[in-house]
């Protein structure tokens, strides 16, 4: 177990932090966050073990930190810059990003009232979903209850029901 900890705590950790800092940095300008934003949270998770086995390998210099209280301030001021962020988060309305909140009132709606927003007829919605071999009873189903019928998500019958963008030359 030595011999791992030593070998790899401290490369993967080093590694996983590398990952952690591009990721963050492309979410924080908005580039690509579809691309990075499942990498940033799941890869930022799995930094914890490599930080645990690193922290295990060099439990003697930070204790050593501790004693001469040079990890104190550090520690602190990072909990004092993070506490500004968690309170604002807080404070916000939960509703989360309005591409979410969208996309969550349109697949609660029927599909007759949808149809407008996307271009076409209920009746093309219907026709698309069966062709794509959904259960749809009539106008009035919402994609949730399609969704749930097939084993799919909402979002995702919406995505394919929504009109393509023409292609930009």
């Amino acid at each position: 177990m030595k011999t791992l900890i030593h070998r790899y705590g401290t490369p993967l950790t080093t590694g996983l932090f590398l990952v952690s800092t591009v990721s963050g940095v492309a979410l924080f300008f908005r580039w690509q966050p579809a691309a990075f934003h499942l990498m940033h949270e799941w890869l930022s998770l799995a930094l914890l073990v490599p930080f645990g086995l690193h922290l295990w390998k060099n439990w003697k210099p930070m204790v050593g930190y501790l004693k001469r209280k040079t990890l104190i301030i550090p520690l602190l001021a990072s909990i004092l810059v993070a506490v500004p962020f968690a309170v604002n988060g807080m404070m916000k309305s939960r509703g989360g990003s309005p591409g979410f909140r969208a996309m969550s009132v349109l697949t609660k709606a029927q599909l007759a009232d949808l149809a407008p927003i996307l271009k076409a007829s209920p009746e093309d919605l219907v026709t698309r979903l069966r062709a794509d071999g959904h259960k749809v009873d009539t106008a009035e189903a919402t994609l949730e209850s399609v969704a749930a019928s097939s084993g799919v998500r909402a979002s995702e019958l919406l995505l394919k029901l929504m009109p393509q963008r023409p292609a930009t030359p």
